[in-house]
């Protein structure tokens, strides 16, 4: 990755709107029915929701394209759909949020990822999912690397996100081949990890697990979220392995660490009134992965994610970064870029 000087943080945030993301990774529909209970069924210890409303919106890697479009720069989605009825809702609502489609492939084996939370009095109830988390199989893997090794090629990508949520979309294959590609053309490759790809991933830009999933990852559970000397005696040992340059570890309410191998920083979270923390994890993937396509310091990046994540969830619900609100507050506490 090749920093890129500015005049301005200013400047830089306005460069956003010049690149283009490949986002690879697990999208799905989130939908929400949202009802009032006022009794209990008689056919068996439950509540009877009445309906008072729907909604359906994007999530999982789409979550992330949203982000990224909320920044200013432009998002290729590529994730694997099924050939059913959620599919057309999902591309309406792609549709909505003005997001390309060129990167979705279609597929009779799959179904559509669908999170249905049944909600009352702002408690949810119940959650049903409808997907298919086991890998791709064989003919679809191939035809989907097939379909992201072609957007390589034909488009001109500034960075490459694997938004990882464990349901099949991204394979060990896939990671190799898509990595391979992308270090070969230059370009940032950043990873949201989880559990059954987490040692897959190597020779990355930057890597961004939460405190849980590195111990999980790593199969550590004798150190807290406040040990960072600990925490980055563990990064160091990722740094080697696998040959990642740059780790950021989300610790919650503790902020997030930083380091590259040799050092490290830990950013504290400023003081916020928390509403809902969904969906700050894909911000700072955002952030993170637009910063380094315009060829920021990674220690600044860090700085503006952190502050990117604290100001969603500030907010209810699951809500892209508000790029205005992000760079008058990095302007306050970002004096100058490194």
């Amino acid at each position: 990755m090749n920093q890129v000087k500015y005049n301005s943080l200013k400047d830089a945030f306005d460069a956003f709107n010049d690149l283009r993301i490949l986002v690879i990774g697990d999208a799905m529909i989130d939908s929400y029915l949202w009802g009032d209970v006022e009794r209990i069924s008689p056919e068996a210890p439950v509540p009877v929701v009445s309906k008072t409303n729907r909604e359906s919106r994007l999530g999982g890697a789409a979550n992330v394209a949203i982000n990224i479009k909320a920044l200013g720069a432009k998002p290729i989605l590529a994730s694997v759909i099924g050939n059913d009825h959620n599919a057309q809702l999902f591309k309406n609502l792609m549709s909505d949020q003005q997001l390309p489609k060129n990167g979705i492939f279609e597929s009779n084996t799959r179904s559509t990822t669908i999170k249905t939370r049944i909600v009352s009095h702002k408690q949810q109830l119940l959650r049903i999912d409808e997907e298919n988390s086991q890998e791709l199989d064989q003919s679809t893997e191939e035809a989907f690397l097939k379909h992201l090794l072609y957007i390589m090629d034909q488009d001109q990508l500034h960075a490459v996100v694997f938004e990882d949520y464990d349901k099949g979309t991204i394979t060990p294959d896939i990671i190799s081949r898509v990595t391979e590609k992308a270090n070969e053309k230059g370009l940032p490759i950043l990873v949201d990890p989880k559990k059954r790809n987490y040692l897959n991933y190597r020779n990355v830009t930057l890597f961004k697990p939460n405190f849980k999933e590195l111990k999980e990852g790593l199969k550590l559970d004798h150190f807290a979220a406040g040990d960072y000397e600990q925490i980055f005696s563990a990064m160091k040992v990722m740094h080697q392995e696998q040959q990642l340059k740059w780790i950021m570890v989300t610790l919650s309410e503790k902020g997030l660490m930083i380091s590259n191998g040799q050092q490290y920083k830990h950013i504290p979270a400023k003081v916020r009134d928390i509403s809902d923390v969904s969906g700050a994890g894909d911000t700072i993937i955002s952030i993170a992965g637009v910063g380094m396509a315009a060829g920021l310091s990674p220690w600044v990046i860090a700085e503006i994610s952190n502050i990117g994540g604290g100001q969603v969830c500030e907010r209810s619900g699951v809500v892209p970064v508000d790029k205005d609100k992000l760079l008058e507050e990095s302007l306050e506490h970002i004096s100058f870029l490194e």
